[in-house]
């Protein structure tokens, strides 16, 4: 990849501030030749391509060009799980090194989740973390408000522009603010969540069902025993009730770090039968299997736990069908020396945000070998940027390249191999699970609202200014439709995001009615 001055005088001013030239351009109709003017942060336009290929015209005028000439040009990826620990937990990972991490991977937006010390459950404390990151990152971001079972009321407190998706735990882990039991709660929860037009995530795995079986039998001593402590039944019984209510009180509802073949499953049946469910798979989950347990062990310790080669290949299935809405990184550093613990007392997590494009674009493309880039592409872009766009109230912003939109854009060799090593982490804690694995996609650079963040110079990479925007959530406009209702309701599209290939029995995807924007 080549930067360059404009071309013509110095005299002449440029029509626009950046022109990216002579990539494939990857938009919700597919692959293309193209152009990509920006002024002002945005896109002003998709011109005819440039440069020496068959029917290139001449180049428009910028002050900076980037060469794409070989490249791909994607979305900047939105990651819409996160952990990047701050207040609190700041010795795992913080803003600068978390956002460094996240543009090294494509991503541009993050919506980081809110249990931290203290955790984000009141509005008054979104203001101080607003202003513990400001000019320390390289990603626009969001947050994931939590939830305080004893004040549970404080849901009404939030104003939309900040409160406009909850988290929610069904289990408890090391870091898991507050866990919620009772029914009667998790119906006052989703009561308000209908009333205020909020989506709920959750992490489904049932604390009632892992508390029964810890009275059973002892902590395990070694990490092979850990799924059997922490079995698929938690997910199974926590997800069907997850999906009873969601169709009594037709509120969107998104499960996060989906792990089983039974839960996928079950979300894709309810989705198709008109029921406001979703549901995010991880990269960690598409990528390791039980029996890297021995290789890897406190690495990949995480809740849910690693399951079976069968999981996987139905997980990638869902991916590939438009089932999965989104796939996350889930992005939950802890230090090699809290990973060094007794096998009972490992936290759950890893880092992974940096390395989510290139795993995830390494087994699509491992699995499906006959299909093109310029068609698989698309497919993981919607995945990875425009679905958690439109489900989480950013897609009049992100998640697409469109004119208007903010020129968030990522230049990928999509066809170059890496592979993870120690020197090339910028996550805080130091380490990757990912270390030594093949990896698939090199980002060359990621540019957030027309600046570039990153530039790979075949090191660490050089990185822009750590300007990055907290992004306010639209208010729901009065008559908007509630879910179930028209899916034109917001200019959202239909479909699975598959160019060329219908939904499962449903003319749209779950999520694409409900009334977030």
């Amino acid at each position: 990849m080549h930067t360059s001055p404009g071309h013509g005088g110095p005299a002449a001013p440029a029509p626009y501030d950046l022109l990216v030239r002579g990539g494939t351009v990857v938009t919700p109709r597919g692959s293309e030749r193209a152009d990509i003017a920006v002024r002002a942060g945005r896109i002003a336009a998709l011109l005819p391509p440039s440069g020496n290929g068959s029917g290139a015209g001449p180049a428009a005028r910028a002050a900076r060009v980037l060469d794409a000439s070989g490249l791909h040009v994607l979305p900047g990826l939105i990651d819409s799980h996160v952990h990047f620990r701050t207040p609190g937990l700041t010795h795992k990972e913080e803003w600068s090194t978390g956002s460094r991490a996240a543009v090294a991977g494509g991503v541009t937006t993050v919506i980081d989740m809110p249990n931290t010390v203290p955790p984000l459950v009141e509005p008054a404390e979104l203001d101080r973390r607003r202003a513990l990151i400001e000019g320390r990152s390289l990603v626009d971001y969001r947050f994931h408000a939590g939830i305080d079972t004893t004040r549970i009321e404080a849901m009404r407190e939030w104003p939309r522009g900040a409160g406009s998706s909850f988290k929610v735990f069904l289990s408890g882990h090391h870091t898991a603010p507050t866990v919620v039991r009772e029914e009667a709660d998790l119906r006052r929860i989703f009561a308000l969540a209908a009333e205020g037009g909020a989506t709920l995530l959750f992490h489904s795995e049932d604390d009632t069902v892992f508390a029964l079986l810890d009275r059973w039998q002892p902590a395990p001593t070694r990490y092979a025993d850990y799924a059997r402590h922490r079995p698929r039944t938690g997910a199974l019984v926590a997800t069907a009730k997850l999906v009873r209510l969601a169709a009594e009180y037709r509120v969107a509802t998104h499960v996060v770090h989906v792990a089983t073949r039974e839960e996928a499953d079950l979300l894709a049946a309810a989705a198709a039968d008109g029921i406001p469910v979703t549901f995010e798979v991880t990269g960690h989950h598409l990528t390791f299997v039980d029996a890297d347990i021995s290789r890897l062990g406190p690495r990949i310790r995480l809740r849910p736990a690693i399951r079976d080669d069968p999981d996987r290949r139905r997980l990638w299935e869902a991916v590939h069908e438009g089932e999965a809405a989104t796939i996350g990184s889930d992005h939950s550093p802890h230090t090699v020396e809290e990973k060094a613990r007794p096998v009972p007392d490992v936290p759950p997590g890893l880092p992974g945000v940096q390395e989510l494009f290139g795993t995830v674009w390494h087994g699509l493309r491992s699995r499906r070998p006959e299909e093109s880039p310029d068609t698989l592409l698309p497919l993981l872009a919607a995945r990875l940027a425009l679905r958690p766009a439109q489900l989480f109230g950013l897609a009049s912003r992100k998640g697409s390249i469109e004119a208007g939109k903010d020129a968030d854009l990522v230049l990928v060799d999509a066809a170059a191999p890496w592979t993870m090593t120690p020197d090339r982490v910028h996550a805080k804690c130091g380490w990757s699970a990912y270390e030594g694995a093949p990896l698939l996609g090199v980002v060359h650079t990621t540019v957030r609202r027309g600046q570039v963040v990153y530039q790979e110079t075949g090191g660490r990479g050089e990185f822009g200014v750590p300007d990055g925007q907290w992004l306010a959530a639209p208010e729901i406009p009065a008559g908007t439709p509630a879910y179930g209702d028209t899916a034109a309701a917001d200019g959202r599209t239909a479909g699975n995001g598959h160019p060329g290939k219908p939904g499962r029995g449903h003319a749209a995807e779950p999520g694409d009615a409900c009334s977030l924007h």
